[in-house]
């Protein structure tokens, strides 16, 4: 993945050297349950994370320059049910002492900026469980627009009512996004 930076982030590949950093608010109940899974136990289930990110080159480690800590993640993946090639659906966490500070919407913003000015992607979707009004907030900053509202399955099997947006190249470029 290409590396991005921002004023505050470096957006970056994962490493397994990053596995404590990812447990550290992984494990968290404030962080999981929010995206739809449950809070890491061990910094092995991180270390598998880990993994998989770095085998599926879609998600990029949200690195705090202050602290040289990774604090959470931004990944940009081809949905499972999505047959037209140039969508992405957009993911974040954050580690819950970060939030709140415009650092996931400066991440989103930056791997938005990438995707639609870099690549022939021209459609992002994204989510978020009703009631999270944080991941709300992002997602309006960023200029999603809203489609509908929905039930999502998550990885442990729960039914969850979640609001659904979508964010065109050509909407990008009319908020200001440049080509």
């Amino acid at each position: 993945m290409i590396r991005l930076e921002t004023k505050r982030l470096i957006l970056r590949n994962w490493s397994l050297a990053d596995a404590s950093d990812l447990f550290d608010y992984a494990k968290l109940d404030t962080v999981g349950p929010k995206a739809g899974w449950k809070p890491h136990e061990a910094i092995n289930e991180s270390i598998e994370i880990i993994k998989r990110f770095i085998a599926a080159d879609d998600v990029w480690a949200v690195e705090h320059k202050e602290d040289n800590k990774v604090i959470g993640s931004v990944g940009m993946h081809r949905k499972d049910n999505e047959t037209d090639p140039l969508t992405r659906e957009l993911g974040y966490v954050l580690s819950t002492k970060y939030e709140n500070q415009g650092l996931m919407t400066e991440a989103c913003q930056a791997v938005l900026a990438h995707t639609f000015n870099d690549t022939d992607i021209d459609t992002v979707v994204v989510s978020h469980f009703q009631g999270n009004h944080k991941s709300q907030r992002v997602i309006e900053k960023c200029g999603f627009i809203f489609v509908e509202e929905g039930e999502y399955v998550t990885i442990d099997k729960r039914r969850i009512w979640s609001r659904y947006y979508k964010l065109t190249k050509n909407q990008y470029i009319l908020n200001g996004g440049k080509q």
